[in-house]
Order: C-alpha cells, then sequence, then structure tokens
C-alpha cells in the first residue's frame, strides 16, 4: 500500500488530501484570508505559511507525516512539456521560483512537496501540470507566424478521465482515441491519441468555447478594433475576454447552475445563452473529430458542468453520430495527483526529469 500526501495550492486556499492507494483517507480545504495572502509580496513568499498551516493540519489530525511514502504537489507555470508524473528537482523548483512564465500558486505545489518529501525521506513528484504541450507540428501553426497555439489548460483532468475510460473499458489510455471536452469555470476540447494530447481548444489562451468567465475565439477584427476604440485601457479589454467574458458578460453570473435555474423559468435570454454554449462546445468536438479522421472510440464530458444533464444530454444530441458520450462530472485533482504518483511507485511508469 502506497499512502501519498497530496498538496493543491489555490489562490486564497490550499486543499490537501491523504491517499492509500487510490481510496480517500482524508481531505481538507486549508482556506487563507485575502488579508493574509496580501501580506506576502509574492507568491514564493508563502511557502513557509502554507507548509505550517499544512503540517499544522497533520499535527491537529494526529496523522504522522512520516506515515508517508510518497508527497504529490499540484504543478506549475512551467516550460512546456510532455505529460506524465515528473520528479521535484532542482532544476524544476528553480523554475517555478523564477515565475518567468507567472506569478501563480500552483507555482508553490511542487515547492511544498520537495520540502515535505526531503525531510521525512521519500520521493515528491507533481503530476500533468497546466502547461503540457504535446500539439502536433501541425496544430501549432495560426495563421500569423508571430503568433503560435499553444496548450494551456485542464491536462490533469483530461487525461485522468481519458485513463479512467480506458481502465473501464480494458484498455490502456496509450491504445485509445478520445476527444475529452472539460466544462468548469473554463472550457477545453482535447483530442487524446496514443496516450498524447495531440491537439486542444486551449481553455487559458482564449481558444474554443466560450465558458462562464472567458469570452475565448473572438472575431479577430472585431476584437482589433475594440482594442484601439479608445474606449478601453488594457486592463478593461483583458477582463472583457478574461473573467468578465462568456456567461458573466451575457447574465451576469458564473455559475452554469444559476443559469439553469433562469432557463427554467422561461428567461428566453438565458436559454439562448446557454444554447449557444452548448453549441459552441459542439463545434469543438465535431472539429476535434476531424483531427482523428472521424476515428474516435468515445467522447468524455467533464468537468463541474457536466453535472447538469440538460446540458450533457443536449450535446449527446449533436455529436453521438462521431462517437458515444461518457460523461464522468467533476475534476477530482487530488485522485489524479495520487494516481499519477501510484503509476510511478507501481512501476507502471518511470518519472520523467524536467
Amino acid at each position: 500500500m502506497i499512502r501519498s500526501l497530496i498538496i493543491n495550492p489555490g489562490s486564497t486556499s490550499t486543499k490537501v488530501g491523504i491517499f492509500e492507494d487510490e481510496t480517500l483517507i482524508k481531505e481538507e480545504t486549508l482556506r487563507h484570508s485575502t488579508e493574509e495572502i496580501e501580506s506576502y509580496p509574492s507568491v514564493i513568499d508563502q511557502k513557509d505559511f502554507r507548509k505550517n498551516i499544512i503540517l499544522d493540519f497533520l499535527k491537529d489530525n494526529d496523522i504522522d507525516v512520516k506515515s508517508f511514502n510518497v508527497i504529490v504537489g499540484r504543478g506549475g507555470l512551467l516550460r512546456p512539456i510532455p505529460g506524465g508524473t515528473y520528479e521535484c528537482s532542482d532544476n524544476l523548483l528553480e523554475d517555478l521560483r523564477k515565475a518567468e512564465r507567472g506569478q501563480h500558486a500552483s507555482n508553490l505545489g511542487a515547492i511544498l512537496a520537495r520540502e515535505i518529501g526531503d525531510s521525512i525521506g521519500v520521493p515528491s513528484y507533481i503530476v500533468d501540470p497546466v502547461v503540457v504541450d504535446e500539439l502536433e507540428p501541425v496544430a501549432r501553426l495560426s495563421g500569423v507566424p508571430e503568433i503560435e497555439r499553444i496548450s494551456i489548460d485542464h491536462p490533469l483532468n483530461q487525461k485522468a478521465v481519458a485513463r479512467r475510460y480506458a481502465r473501464e473499458i480494458g484498455r490502456k489510455y496509450e491504445d485509445i482515441s478520445v476527444i475529452v471536452v472539460h466544462m468548469g469555470g473554463g472550457t477545453s476540447t482535447g483530442v487524446h491519441k496514443n496516450g498524447r494530447m495531440i491537439d486542444v481548444y486551449s481553455a487559458l489562451n482564449g481558444d474554443g468555447a466560450f465558458s462562464p468567465e472567458r469570452a475565448n475565439a473572438l472575431p479577430p477584427l472585431s476584437l482589433i478594433e475594440m482594442c484601439y476604440s479608445g474606449k478601453y485601457t488594457e486592463e478593461e479589454m483583458y477582463k472583457k475576454v478574461h473573467g468578465g467574458g462568456g456567461l458573466n458578460a451575457y447574465l451576469g453570473t458564473n455559475d452554469m447552475r444559476e443559469v439553469n435555474a433562469m432557463c427554467d423559468n422561461g428567461d428566453e435570454k438565458a436559454i439562448l445563452v446557454r444554447d449557444a454554449f452548448i453549441y459552441q462546445i459542439c463545434k469543438n468536438i465535431g472539429a476535434s473529430a476531424a483531427v482523428l479522421k472521424g476515428k474516435v472510440d468515445q467522447i468524455i464530458l467533464t468537468g463541474g458542468i457536466a453535472y447538469g444533464k440538460v446540458i450533457t444530454d443536449a450535446i449527446k444530441d449533436r455529436v453521438e453520430w462521431i462517437a458515444p458520450v461518457t460523461v464522468y462530472p467533476g475534476e477530482d485533482e487530488l485522485l489524479a495527483l495520487a494516481q499519477g504518483a501510484l503509476r510511478v511507485m507501481n512501476g507502471e511508469e518511470q518519472a520523467k526529469i524536467y
């Protein structure tokens, strides 16, 4: 049995999970006040504060830190890398400390895992960080040489549910071709073939269907006109497309449950916006099927919005002619991180070096 401590730092919380193999023993969200977070000049400066909170949590629950065989952290904003489980090496930690690719709380995941792991003499890993990039060369061209299409989205959950589907049908992830749609605060549609995510509508880079908070793919000429209209600052434009776009822009909420309630009450605008969300997701799925030349084993719907049966049924109605649809609602990031480490600890995979 492998006992693991999983650490997933967020902007105002640190999620902690304790697993024995794939069984969750205890989970806790350790919340941090805005005042506490803002007292630190940078994300990296929060390290000792968050580490002490984690160790105090273990102590308060009579959990011996030395009982763990492995420590796993959420991966941060590293350079683009293939998917997999990576050792929390010196080079990896150095890039996260420099934060040249952006300040984000997830940058602390590997650093915390390494410090706690080293203190008790066990390995530390990250699994499928947001920067996983396995795109085919042809998928990188945008039409403007100065702008390259990149992959920065939801590989941890996308790959986890693809592996889950493969396991349930008695096959390996490396032997299937599936389309995975993650629907949460951001949306991403990934094309998975032979164990690699070869193309993706990238949630964090403004690609694909609009989401609860993001506008994503926009008509470029109209966007350029808005940017140079003199009506908006750079910050305001950024907010329009990232954070204030999508459902937020149309309906004033980023909660699809509220949108569903509006639709149930006959709100015609809400119905149109929800239909457009579904429509754009389905267009992304259709284009992704073309990447696989129509040879799609399964379409998988996941993320928080996948709990909504009205939405998943509507997507099925449009795309089941391509392939059968499986729904795995939610995103169990802690389990996905535990599973990545477990594959290495059990010898199913070899840990990668950054």
